[in-house]
């Protein structure tokens, strides 16, 4: 039987704390977004300068997602031990020196190095952060207090696609000033090199936060939790959820040292099945496609590098938006609603791009070869003039064979632009619509569900294991998406998104239970027999 609870809290400054904290910790967030898109301008620069193949453009993307997968694997259990808060500024440091390194790498070798460090601060904050949240915010507030780190992860999203435009439009300006910073000659390393800032400030703001009074209950620190809560909900609850943990704690053995192997144990199967395919479905339907490679989709619509890189800003702020709408409606409609709506929506989108790339054609033609660069060779493109291609993978390889490699990859949006005949508005509404149904949807829900799921005994090992899988899924994905275009075209790509959004909609629909208005420790009781 279902519960509402009402949150207990009376009066603002418990509001205030938990608000301020949960924001705080959150930066975290806002740092693994802004790596998440900041690539995504810097991938043009780089496959040029370091002369990349595109399995090799893949790596540079998803290097630091591969990191981050072997991060997550530790950092719940480091966490358990460590503590939240102090693993949490740990990320902050290795976030601030892997922006720097980034910025300065010689070569590509260091390049994948810096982004390989700052991969494992993404890990940790990624799953620690959250689990945070839940742990000090009571449960009427629960959901939208973690919702907070998919918040600050959009915003983080929305300022890098917004100061790379900004930086890509300075490298073109006649100011002398930003001639003499070097935006046009070395526009991607400051691109990388910005992230610097809201690391040290996530650094020093962790000063503020205290440690999480669930863990220190773990820790046997019984009179610190009970502080720490009471500034989150006040004394009556405080007490309540204190004296809850206690129990939970007592009534098992397993508060030792929890081998992995607990994990597959029939009591956990269902919540266990039910991260894993929620953890999944979050990133094989494509989301880091559309974020770490968003200029990239857009310009195979012809619409030309400016403007791809100004109609990124409009996928961060449509995630913004819809990432608010989420967590308004989290603690009201419940989680499982919002998975269905956005889900269904995702599968949607997906099949509409897949149709828009299907239903285009591509034709050089005498009159568009007078728009294109002076550098291109004219004589060499005289095979593929007023032959049209019926997909973009045969046009591609039209380019590869007439120009050669390297100039057919340099000017490939210049190309596209030049002989695509494609709607691009409806691209534009498919990746729009998207990234709404996934704002609102399980970009955030499913963050949700990973703090409320799994028993505090078990919690930290828990969610390290499905983030892996989550991550480990999302550097797949990266890492493949630049050969899937290459190789099988932008319909068949958005295809299998959507083919694998139908399948988890069947699951959410058919397996998963409402989590909202209870409490952790009533949800151990309804989902671990």
């Amino acid at each position: 039987m279902e519960t509402n609870q009402k949150p207990k809290i009376k009066g603002s400054k418990t509001n205030r704390f938990i608000v301020l904290t949960a924001l705080i910790v959150a930066l975290g967030g806002f740092l693994m977004g802004f790596d998440a898109s900041v690539i995504s301008g810097v991938n043009k620069f780089i496959e040029l300068e370091f002369e990349l193949s595109k399995l090799e453009l893949g790596w540079a993307v998803s290097s630091l997602t591969l990191t981050a997968t072997l991060a997550m694997l530790v950092s719940g259990p480091l966490s358990d031990n460590l503590g939240r808060k102090r693993v949490l500024t740990i990320a902050a440091i290795l976030y601030t020196i892997s922006a720097l390194g980034s910025a300065f790498a010689p070569s590509f070798f260091w390049l994948i190095a810096a982004r390989m460090l700052g991969g494992i601060g993404v890990g940790a904050s990624l799953i620690i952060a959250p689990m945070y949240i839940a742990e000090i915010s009571p449960p009427g507030l629960r959901g939208r207090m973690v919702s907070f780190n998919q918040l600050n992860i959009v915003l983080g999203i929305s300022v890098a696609f917004f100061t790379n435009y900004l930086i890509l439009q300075w490298g073109q300006s006649e100011a002398e000033w930003t001639k003499t910073l070097g935006f046009d000659e070395y526009n991607w390393r400051w691109m990388l090199g910005l992230e610097a800032i809201p690391a040290i400030l996530y650094f020093f703001g962790l000063f503020a936060v205290p440690s999480s009074p669930r863990w220190l209950a773990m820790k046997g620190r019984y009179d610190e939790a009970l502080k720490v809560m009471t500034r989150a909900c006040g004394p009556e609850e405080a007490a309540e959820i204190i004296q809850s943990v206690k129990e939970s704690m007592a009534d098992t053995s397993k508060k030792e040292k929890t081998p992995i192997k607990t994990l597959f144990k029939p009591a956990l199967r269902l919540v266990l099945t039910i991260g894993l395919v929620i953890g999944i479905l979050q990133q094989i339907t494509g989301i880091n496609s559309v974020f770490f490679y968003a200029p990239m989709i857009f310009e195979q619509s012809g619409i030309g590098t400016d403007a791809s890189f100004s109609q990124a800003i409009y996928v961060g702020l449509i995630n913004l938006v819809f990432t608010l709408l989420a967590i308004a409606l989290i603690d009201k409609l419940g989680r499982k609603p919002l998975l269905v709506f956005g889900v269904s929506g995702i599968a949607l989108c997906m099949f509409l791009l897949s149709y828009g790339f299907h239903s285009a054609s591509y034709t050089l033609t005498e009159e568009s070869l007078t728009a294109l660069p002076a550098e291109i060779d004219r004589v060499q493109l005289a095979p593929i003039i007023n032959k049209t291609f019926i997909d973009d993978v045969s046009f591609k390889i039209a380019l590869r064979e007439n120009l050669g490699e390297l100039p057919a990859k340099t000017y490939e949006s210049q190309l596209i632009t030049g002989a695509v005949t494609i709607n691009s508005m409806l691209i534009l509404i498919g990746i729009l619509g998207f990234v709404a149904s996934f704002a609102i949807s399980v970009g955030p829900v499913m963050w949700v569900l990973f703090s409320e799921l799994f028993p505090i005994w078990i919690r930290g090992l828990a969610i390290s294991f499905v983030g892996l899988v989550n991550s480990a899924v999302s550097f797949g994905v990266q890492l493949v998406f630049p050969w899937e275009l290459e190789n099988l075209g932008s319909t068949i790509t958005f295809m299998i998104y959507g083919g694998f959004a139908v399948l988890g909609l069947i699951f959410i629909i058919l397996k998963l239970p409402e989590t909202k208005g209870k409490s952790l420790e009533e949800l151990e009781t309804l989902l671990v027999k």
